[in-house]
């Protein structure tokens, strides 16, 4: 039977080609040629987003041209025919978006080949003998390749290893070749990783050191940090004044005072651009002498910092200011988990529920949460949004095998963290950005922003809202309103629906980048904002503390620097991207891994998504997303109904609705591929 391809691009519908217009912009080369970024489906089919073109220009398997997923490329546009999609075809490959993959090594009678993990990858690599020998491979061993030149479509590309990984299943196989897929390596360059032992071993603070600093060690100190956490970027200082003010300071690691330019260490750290949060691992920007020892804010310990200290009055709003460097003593590091339980020890006194011996903590962390409240109070009324979604973490056993799934609770605790580098992060930004207007050259500065949505994907969200019972006011500019968005969230506050809501909304919008041009930050209803609190684990943060401390010195930063910013911002935003795809990688794996030892098992699930070839639901507890394939529905011949969101049955008009509650079995867990097959149990909607 024909199920013809959705053509649209209405948000929560399952499409061949999903290409955010902002990220694969073109230009014309002639009348009929165009340059920009290919996407490809698991079905070799390519999709480039070109202005003027309703839909994206759709290049099949055999006029790719060795094109593969993300390749800058140059296409000509084909004869167009009436009613059909424009069909394009590549001319040649500009710019490669990757040169290494990973995948699992196979043999026939040709030789090695390797199989590429990404299902976007459309071709295996052919793995020259010597090497195959030299590395002493066999099937099943998982590697990773760097591609070797490629011309001839009709022929297999050649690829070299570069590593042995291991065997495929094993957990640490596998998580390497997460980190390895997406750019990233557990391993630091000899030479890095010699120059962080020889500054631990000579970095004892001098008397040198202390005089040029303010000096904090008195004031009471403490770090909130998750309770597995050894990189402790941030630490909080809090003290009551007699007029009821408070003098809190947001003390962050001095991690450029180590760190020095165009070190080895400081190559490294801006190659990587960012840590890697994997499910059972951090990969640190900075090797572990550095990030979990000499910069991290460890209690008990003299540490350096750069700090913002500010007076703020008891509604949260700020006195006075002070930035510069500092010297701490953090007294204690809580979890976030011993935080909250603090806080609501004093609830409980107050309720005259408690009468333990008082320290100094639960009062200043119940001080710094009513500050909090006020702060983020004030910043939602502004118009910032409250995107706040759920975390799945998963408990493993000795093995690293997934024994259990938790939703990560939402603390007060880590939203009072949330509000205060916040507050850092848009006083930073605005101490540089206002002190610069006026003038006839902005100063040199790199900023977080993040843009308005594009007005077509809102009228798209808004389609979608209606299509499963919910209203968003989308006034006529296109241009949705902060409030209309919380309102919409409030409403759908424990709603089946609400997760699924909010990924569509987050779609919708812009994505946050680096960048030297300030254009504000939309999501956070911010004039001004940069990355100044985590300099341990992201590298435009130890870029923002040198410009910070040049500007204070009233040192010169000359606009011929703009251009080395400016590569730094486009590689910290590519690198951001790619940890998020590492960790989400991540997690997808042991979801699957969680499930596949309970096939044949009943779960309460979500319909996530329609397309022409099945069902997706998200399963509760893990979140895992999986597939009801529409050749398991033999009850009925099923037909999209893409503009209502729902698979309809032709014969019953049985429907299976975006949002909709399901109880469904699982039938198959495919770890190769990250996959999960279900089927609806006979009563399938749950109330």
């Amino acid at each position: 039977m024909s199920r013809t391809a959705q053509k649209g691009r209405g948000a929560g519908v399952r499409r061949g080609a999903p290409v955010p217009r902002q990220l694969h912009s073109t230009k014309p080369v002639r009348p009929s040629h165009h340059t920009g970024r290919i996407a490809l489906t698991s079905r070799g089919v390519g999709y480039i987003a070109i202005e003027g073109f309703p839909q994206d220009i759709e290049i099949q398997r055999e006029r790719l041209n060795t094109a593969l997923d993300g390749d800058e490329v140059e296409i000509e546009l084909l004869p167009h025919r009436h009613g059909e999609r424009q069909q394009g075809s590549v001319v040649r490959i500009i710019e490669r978006a990757r040169e290494e993959f990973v995948g699992v090594v196979a043999k026939d009678a040709r030789g090695y080949f390797l199989m590429p993990d990404n299902r976007r990858v459309y071709t295996p690599f052919l793995i020259p003998p010597e090497e195959a020998e030299r590395h002493r491979l066999a099937s099943n061993l998982k590697v990773l390749v760097r591609l070797g030149e490629w011309r001839d479509p009709l022929k297999n590309p050649t690829a070299h290893i570069v590593r042995v990984l291991g065997e495929k299943g094993l957990h640490e196989t596998e998580m390497e070749a997460v980190l390895a897929g997406s750019g990233f390596n557990s391993l630091y360059p000899s030479e890095a990783a010699a120059e962080a032992q020889e500054i631990k071993r000579s970095a004892a603070i001098s008397a040198a050191d202390i005089g040029t600093r303010r000096d904090f060690r008195d004031t009471l100190t403490f770090t909130i940090d998750p309770a597995d956490a050894k990189d402790f970027d941030d630490a909080l200082s809090v003290r009551e004044r007699e007029d009821g003010c408070f003098e809190i300071g947001i003390h962050i690691a001095d991690v450029s005072h180590y760190v020095r330019p165009a070190s080895a260490l400081d190559r490294e750290a801006a190659e990587r651009a960012t840590s890697v949060y994997l499910v059972d691992r951090t990969i640190p920007m900075l090797p572990p002498e550095l990030s979990d020892d000499l910069c991290s804010l460890n209690p008990d310990e003299d540490k350096l910092v750069f700090s913002v200290l500010f007076l703020l009055n008891q509604e949260a709003h700020v006195r006075e200011r002070w930035f510069g460097r500092g010297i701490i003593h953090s007294n204690r590091r809580f979890s976030y988990e011993e935080a909250q339980q603090q806080i609501a020890d004093v609830r409980k006194e107050e309720g005259g529920e408690l009468s333990s011996e008082h320290t100094p903590y639960p009062h200043a962390l119940a001080a710094l949460n009513a500050l909090a409240k006020k702060l983020k109070q004030r910043r939602v009324a502004a118009g910032a949004i409250e995107f706040e979604e759920p975390e799945v973490r998963f408990t493993l056993d000795k093995d690293k095998r997934p024994i259990a799934a938790v939703v990560k609770e939402r603390l007060e605790a880590h939203q009072l963290i949330e509000e205060f580098m916040l507050l850092a992060n848009r006083e930073v930004a605005e101490l540089i950005g206002q002190s610069g207007r006026g003038k006839d050259v902005a100063r040199p500065f790199l900023y977080r922003v993040h843009d308005a949505p594009d007005p077509e994907k809102i009228e798209e969200l808004a389609v979608f809202l209606r299509a499963i019972g919910h209203e968003l006011d989308v006034p006529k500019t296109g241009s949705v309103r902060a409030k209309d968005l919380n309102a919409l969230f409030s409403r759908l506050e424990g709603h089946a629906a609400e997760s699924l809501v909010k990924k569509a909304a987050l779609r919708a919008m812009a994505k946050a980048v680096y960048t030297t041009a300030n254009i504000g930050h939309y999501g956070l209803a911010f004039g001004y904002y940069t990355h100044f609190t985590s300099p341990i684990r992201r590298y435009p943060d130890v870029l923002v503390h040198r410009l910070l401390a040049r500007y204070l010195a009233r040192e010169r930063v000359g606009q011929d620097e703009l251009a080395a910013l400016r590569a730094h911002a486009l590689h910290a935003s590519a690198r951001e991207r790619a940890a998020m795809d590492a960790e989400r990688a991540s997690v997808k794996y042991k979801q699957v891994e969680f499930l596949s030892t309970r096939v044949g098992e009943e779960f309460d699930a979500l319909v996530s998504g329609v397309t022409e070839w099945g069902i997706y639901v998200e399963e509760k507890t893990s979140r895992a997303e999986g597939m009801i394939a529409l050749r398991s529905l033999t009850d009925d011949y099923y037909e999209l109904d893409a503009h209502n969101y729902r698979m309809v049955g032709s014969r019953t008009k049985r429907a299976f609705s975006l949002g909709e509650k399901l109880r469904v079995r699982l039938v198959g867990a495919d770890l190769d591929r990250r996959t999960l097959d279900f089927v609806p149990v006979s009563s399938t909607k749950i109330a």
